[in-house]
């Protein structure tokens, strides 16, 4: 069974059901330095864990850069 979702607009293909927060560390991303958006909703990094990447759903990440 596979899984096609949008990430950040490019199409992936996972092979399993996964949760978000599977995905964020599969990604390698620190939870406390990025915003997930799915399906145009955003998603709070406590219930990670609870969200399922489903079907043709859109996955929206976005890095917070520090600067000064």
């Amino acid at each position: 069974m596979s899984i096609k979702f949008l990430l950040n607009g490019e199409e992936k293909i996972i092979n399993q059901p996964i949760s978000l927060a599977q995905l964020v560390l599969n990604l390698g991303l620190d939870v406390k330095k990025i915003a997930v958006e799915k399906d145009l909703e955003i998603v709070m990094p406590d219930v990670f864990e609870k969200i399922m990447i489903e079907e043709n759903c859109r996955i929206e990440i976005v890095h917070f850069i520090g600067g000064g």
